[in-house]
């Protein structure tokens, strides 16, 4: 079914839909697509693969249509060209790591009123278990445009509020993303791509990088290597941070292992300096999905001594994801690692929080705003881009607590 897909993407591209595809402008509205086929049933048997990796949310929207003589499967969101962007990507990158094909935006149409094969809204993939779940009608009704677009689309809302009241300036910008572990779905990808000032929130890299080396007996974990681990990554030490990088053979050393071994996850690092005196970092950078990327392969102890590593992310310490998070349970676990200069206030981390029936329910969220110029002052500045963080922590539990019924 490859060849196929191949062949007509290329047509799609070449201009087959007569310019729907791309043509753009401030009033069109927008929907996602993931295959054109000469053959409905192999559009049908498509369907199922990429309702069964997006999720019974997505699933509701998916639609198999035709136009010019070919079947499609589409996402029928019917919103703006850069929210279509966002929510192609971030199911590009699910869909191809199974193997399938990469999506794209499309002009939306009057999907439903097509008859060759369109699906009805609510039907998800067959023989998937979430397939067999009867939501209410009111929780029917709340998630008729599916969580990923609308998380997304609140999260965008409060910081335009904010750089209308001023509360964000036009000097800073912002990156955001959310992974929900339990069902795979990503939430909100604002910026994910991004490179940031990376702060402090590369140091649990430079653990990884340290853990790999002692996997390979080149370096030991000892009482002395514990203690500075332990310093870095709970206390922030700085010193204790420039201490496991040399042993590692430096900043440059750190980010040519990683990129070596594990190439999927450190896509957009750049890692070239210790930390200098005063904690004056500004030159190492990473994207938010190097982040999230990351704290899944953590999640999912792909990393060396991951155990480790998350023990040392959840000792007491500061945090912007939990600790004054207004409806966060207490009890929450967090395994997490803050960001903070004069020009960047970040925080990453898993979040798993516990529901009625007594399972617990993972997910990722990182967040990082970074400023051009320094902030003066300093501590006004960190603390209310702390508050945003928090802030927006609070908007993504309550949208997990509805999604799992929580």
């Amino acid at each position: 079914m490859h060849r196929h897909v191949i062949i007509i993407s290329v047509l799609l591209l070449a201009g087959l839909f007569s310019g729907a595809l791309w043509a753009d402008t401030s009033s069109a509205e927008y929907d996602v697509s993931y295959l054109w086929h000469t053959e409905r049933d192999q559009v049908e048997e498509y369907r199922q693969r990429v309702a069964g990796i997006l999720g019974a949310r997505a699933a509701k929207d998916l639609k198999v249509v035709s136009r010019s003589g070919l079947y499609g499967l589409i996402y029928d969101r019917k919103g703006g060209i850069e929210g279509a962007k966002r929510v192609a990507r971030a199911h590009t990158r699910l869909l191809q790591s199974r193997g399938l094909e990469e999506a794209a935006p499309i002009r939306s149409a009057d999907w439903d009123s097509l008859r060759s094969g369109s699906v009805a809204k609510g039907s998800a993939a067959t023989g998937s278990a979430v397939s067999r779940e009867k939501p209410s009608r009111e929780h029917m009704a709340a998630q008729r445009k599916p969580q990923i677009s609308s998380l997304e689309t609140a999260l965008e809302d409060y910081i335009k509020k904010l750089r209308r009241q001023g509360k964000i300036s036009s000097d800073e910008r912002t990156g955001w993303s959310v992974f929900d572990i339990t069902t795979g779905e990503k939430l909100v990808t604002i910026n994910d791509n991004m490179q940031f000032q990376a702060a402090s929130l590369i140091k649990p890299f430079v653990a990884a990088a340290f853990f790999h080396k002692v996997k390979n007996k080149q370096l030991i974990y000892g009482s002395r290597s514990r203690r500075h681990m332990e310093r870095m990554i709970q206390h922030s030490s700085n010193r204790s941070t420039n201490w496991v990088m040399r042993h590692v053979g430096g900043p440059r050393a750190v980010q040519a292992l990683l990129q070596k071994h594990y190439p999927a996850i450190f896509k957009d690092l750049d890692l070239v300096e210790y930390i200098p005196r005063g904690g004056r970092t500004y030159r190492n950078k990473a994207s938010i999905s190097d982040y999230s990327r990351f704290l899944y392969a953590l999640w999912n102890n792909e990393l060396p001594a991951a155990s480790e590593i998350k023990r040392l992310m959840a000792l007491p310490g500061a945090d912007r994801l939990y600790t004054g998070v207004e409806d966060l349970p207490a009890g929450t676990q967090v395994y997490n690692k803050t960001g903070s200069t004069s020009r960047v206030c970040g925080d990453m981390g898993i979040l798993i929080v516990k529901g009625k029936n007594g399972k617990r329910y993972p997910y990722i969220l990182i967040g990082v705003i970074e400023k051009q110029n320094r902030a003066r002052p300093y501590t006004t500045w960190i603390r209310s881009r702390g508050d945003v963080i928090r802030n927006v922590s609070n908007l993504v539990y309550q949208d997990i607590a509805e999604r799992h019924n929580l």
